[in-house]
């Protein structure tokens, strides 16, 4: 279901990577969420790090959708870089995982199936 890695990089290196090999790959961000600073300004004490990468093909997406707009539910696909003691990690959902949860339509897993491929590079690639 979940497809994490370790990173040697920092968590700020690791956040800044990430954005050119996601636009390298064919997707773009449409929101970054810094959830360890939302706690922490919060007033909620929180020692980790945890930035959340909103990402979409608009391509893909829009195949997704004339399938069966129950998959918007999958949407958009999300990246989390994270330190977990002291250790950064990027990771993300599965999209099928996801999407098997929406539809059970045959061209929408293989175009799921890709994005899952593509998205896995992109962390491949940052770590």
């Amino acid at each position: 279901m979940f497809y994490i890695v370790e990173s040697s990089k920092s968590f700020y290196e690791a956040n800044l990577d990430l954005g050119p090999v996601i636009e390298r790959l064919g997707f773009v961000i449409l929101h970054r969420q810094d959830i360890g600073e939302l706690l922490q300004r919060r007033g909620i004490d929180f020692d980790e790090d945890c930035q959340v990468h909103e990402v979409i093909n608009y391509r893909h997406a829009a195949d997704l959708l004339n399938i069966d707009m129950r998959l918007s539910l999958a949407l958009p696909w999300r990246i989390s870089v994270f330190t977990e003691n002291g250790t950064t990690r990027i990771g993300l959902v599965r999209p099928p995982a996801l999407a098997e949860a929406c539809s059970s339509d045959s061209e929408a897993a293989r175009i799921v199936a890709d994005i899952e491929a593509r998205l896995i590079m992109v962390v491949d690639e940052t770590r």
